[in-house]
């Protein structure tokens, strides 16, 4: 009854810790090492978009946190290169129209382009050689098609 693990729907992100998002096991983003900044979104909308700061811009400092492991900074480092200015990263959600949800896009967009960069490089690929038999096969019916092309030509007495 207490626990509300069980009523999280399948596929639904995990829960924040207090203090923090998940950004892949059990390394935590701090909330600490997260600067907010807030303005107005470009566009129309009316008389609300006059007053609010909807648009929401969310900066971490890749190159100085020791909320990843060094391997994983190195790596994310390298693969977010062409996004960094000053090794931090920015991203800025101004999609919807409540602060709180853009907050919510920004949090989200940050935890899923560090855990895509944190990841490890995918296992080599090890070349295999094409079986003999698959080869023999295939040369035995290309003759076979090639004596039925052949065979066409060559008209009987009708």
């Amino acid at each position: 009854m207490g626990d509300m693990s069980a009523d999280r729907k399948p596929g639904a992100p995990k829960p924040a810790p207090a203090g923090g998002r998940v950004v892949r096991g059990s390394v935590v983003l701090p909330d600490s090492e997260l600067t907010w900044r807030f303005s107005r979104s470009s566009g129309p909308g009316g008389q609300h978009v006059n007053t609010s700061d909807s648009q929401v811009e969310l900066r971490f400092d890749l190159a100085a946190t020791q909320a990843l492991p060094e391997v994983w900074k190195e790596r994310a480092l390298e693969r977010l290169a062409s996004r960094l200015t000053g090794g931090v990263l920015v991203v800025r959600a101004s999609g919807h129209r409540s602060q709180w949800r853009n907050r919510e896009t920004a949090l989200d967009r940050m935890v899923a382009l560090l855990g895509e960069a944190t990841a490890p490089p995918p296992k080599q690929r090890r070349p295999t050689r094409v079986p003999r038999g698959i080869n023999e096969r295939r040369l035995r019916e290309k003759k076979q098609r090639s004596e039925v092309k052949r065979n066409r030509g060559r008209g009987g007495d009708w």
